[in-house]
């Protein structure tokens, strides 16, 4: 047991019983910061929330005091990876780790590899510092599929395997998307991800393809039309995004480190950068700069693109499209987890506010996975998994980084543990 930032937290392997006291609560069921209330958590899920002079604290429950600070549902990573099983040992529990350092409480893994799904079986049994996980299987391309036959036989060993969804990369003909996706509807499972060209954004809205990552195909779409993209033009394809009933993962700011668009200096300069390999940063650095040193590179293009990405955002949120948090980290200077702050302030740019951020990385992430498990609201019944924070972050999304602790499946990690794990990975990878 242990004083820390005013409350006395004790430390233990797995969940237990857990009441946070004299907290200002934000549930995420609304817009609301509830004023000097009680949490409890126990064996892995929220059991009672109320007032706190209402709430009795049950005999040997850890007992933490939150005055002055501010509880909410932990974030989701929806377009996040996972290494595979033959990646160094070190780098998959850094990985994992660091989303939970930042308070990514649930992952879906973009990509899968064989013996991943062992990955998200110890997660949930607790036997690793890890968020929940659900994982797409290893993708559907150009490369992995070659007509509808090899799609649909696909379809069915994945789903037959036990993956949550289906991944979809560029290059997949159109043929064999239908395949894909009249068999993923015929075996019960979703597919999501890119769109590849050949398919295009209508035909994927129309296939019913579950989310649009990176808000891939939208702006290539209206590109080809020859024309400067209009708002009556966006407002359009959000209309037809949110009838279809898709899902959207913007990855903002790593797609406009894909197409080029930011300061090279500045990317090299993200002091997050030390919690990964010298390897991985030196194959970001170099894949950056070769990139925007290619003749067809243009910088006045790639920011084009990345402004009219920006109008796109806003319009779908405008027009009620489902919005969900995702960086797609780790990629190129897209670290785990601090790649969210990131990628908050980016949609705070774009014009969303800050309900409307942590909505759609905590109740939307719990309606898009209902069917697997309820989370996304600190209530009675959902999974424990929470973040304390210093400061409130419906005035500034960027209070989410001002971490005092994370729950993850009712077990408490503070911030001091969570400082010392980012050390030890600093020091790891930067000796």
């Amino acid at each position: 047991m242990k004083a820390l930032l005013g409350f006395v937290v004790v430390l233990v392997a797995g969940a237990q019983e857990i009441v946070f006291e004299h907290v200002n609560l934000i549930p995420m069921t609304r817009e609301v910061v509830l004023k000097d209330y009680s949490v409890r958590s126990k064996d892995g899920r929220f059991v009672e929330v109320g007032p706190s002079g209402k709430l009795k604290v049950p005999a040997g429950a850890t007992r933490i005091d939150g005055r002055g600070k501010y509880l909410m549902p932990a974030l989701s990573e929806m377009h996040g990876h996972i290494p595979p099983p033959s990646a160094p040992q070190s780098y998959i529990d850094d990985v994992l780790y660091l989303y939970v350092a930042n308070g990514i409480t649930t992952v879906r893994g973009m990509l899968g590899h064989a013996g991943q799904l062992d990955f998200r079986e110890k997660a949930r049994r607790n036997e690793i510092v890890a968020p929940t996980l659900y994982l797409a299987g290893p993708s559907f391309s150009g490369a992995t599929v070659k007509n509808p036959v090899q799609a649909a036989e696909r379809v069915r060993q994945q789903k037959a395997e036990g993956w949550d969804l289906l991944k979809i990369h560029p290059g997949v003909s159109r043929e064999s998307y239908d395949a894909l996706a009249k068999t993923a509807r015929e075996v019960g499972i979703s597919f999501s991800g890119h769109v590849p060209a050949e398919v295009g954004i209508l035909h994927a809205l129309e296939q019913k393809q579950e989310t649009i990552d990176h808000l891939d195909g939208y702006i290539e779409y209206l590109d080809k039309l020859g024309s400067p993209i209009t708002d009556a033009q966006l407002v359009d394809l959000a209309k037809k995004t949110k009838e279809a009933g898709a899902w959207v993962v913007p990855t903002m700011v790593l797609w406009e480190t894909i197409i080029g668009a930011p300061d090279a200096a500045a990317l090299r300069a993200f002091p997050e950068l030390k919690f990964m390999p010298r390897d991985i940063v030196k194959q970001w650095t170099e894949a950056f700069d070769g990139r925007q040193s290619t003749p067809q590179f243009s910088r006045v293009k790639a920011q084009r693109i990345a402004a009219d990405r920006k109008r796109l955002l806003k319009v779908m949120n405008a027009q009620g499209v489902k919005i969900l948090l995702g960086t797609d980290s780790p990629q190129q200077f897209s670290v785990p987890g601090f790649s969210i702050h990131r990628e908050m302030k980016s949609m705070a740019e774009a014009g969303m506010k800050p309900y409307e951020i942590l909505r759609s990385g905590t109740v939307r992430v719990g309606e898009y996975l209902k069917a697997k498990d309820a989370f996304g609201t600190i209530a009675a019944g959902q999974r424990g998994d929470a973040v304390l924070l210093d400061a409130n972050p419906l005035e500034d999304v960027g209070n989410y980084s001002r971490i005092a602790g994370v729950l993850v499946r009712g077990k408490w990690m503070a911030a001091s543990e969570i400082q010392a794990g980012l050390a030890r990975i600093s020091a790891r990878n930067h000796r």
